[in-house]
């Protein structure tokens, strides 16, 4: 089976930035697909951003999209998600996730089967 564990979150103000780091760990699928969801208190999980195995094709959420950017390193098996210009309603619990890919440049905001188990972010205004 799969571990995720998540590094990189904290407390910072709006206008800042933050870089969060997901590994990857054990029985690994030959080719997967890395996400990222948020779940702020008393709300569902959200969507944030997925990149593709390949790296080459990436997916994020309108929320996020211009300010947010995801990528991988596979040799480390780590998807990292830099987080600029944040603002107070990014303030969640972010989880990395996997899923197996179908081919190398699939990347989906469904079928996730392994989740971390998160990492708060707040910001402040």
């Amino acid at each position: 089976q799969v571990q995720l564990v998540e590094s990189g979150g904290g407390l910072v103000q709006a206008g800042e930035s933050l870089r969060l780091s997901c590994a990857a760990s054990g029985r690994t699928p030959s080719t997967y697909t890395m996400g990222w969801f948020r779940q702020a208190p008393g709300k569902g999980r959200e969507f944030v951003s997925a990149i593709s195995w390949s790296g080459r094709s990436t997916y994020y959420s309108g929320p996020v999209k211009g300010r947010f950017t995801i990528s991988r390193d596979n040799a480390k098996n780590m998807v990292t998600l830099q987080m600029n210009s944040l603002k107070p309603e990014d303030t969640a619990v972010y989880y990395c996730a996997s899923r197996p890919s179908p081919y190398d440049d699939f990347v989906g905001d469904f079928g996730y089967d392994t989740w971390g188990h998160g990492t708060q972010v707040t910001v402040s205004s």
